[in-house]
């Protein structure tokens, strides 16, 4: 008995820049044999699975979460040191 997978459709990635040739909206992400998420280029042909980003990632140390003030890097959070009132700009107060 043969079982077939359905294949998941190829679908563009809106407002994805290509990284070799640098066009908008041309990659498309699907599904290979190995059950991998590719992304390809339909312009220049340039393709590249969920594992090779992840290694590209990580030799780029861009795996590492960036600092904010909801995430800085010591752990601690960065508070602000006192309220201050908001100030609408352009209203005048009743008199």
């Amino acid at each position: 008995m043969t079982v077939i997978q359905r294949q998941r459709p190829r679908r563009f990635i809106a407002g994805a820049v290509c990284p070799k040739c640098a066009e908008m909206d041309r990659l498309v992400m699907f599904s290979n044999e190995a059950g991998e998420e590719v992304r390809e280029c339909v312009s220049c042909g340039y393709t590249q699975t969920t594992s090779e980003q992840a290694v590209e990632d990580e030799q780029n140390n861009l795996a590492t979460e960036l600092a904010t003030r909801v995430t800085p890097l010591d752990g601690k959070a960065l508070l602000d040191e006192e309220e201050q009132p908001l100030r609408i700009i352009g209203l005048t107060p009743d008199a």
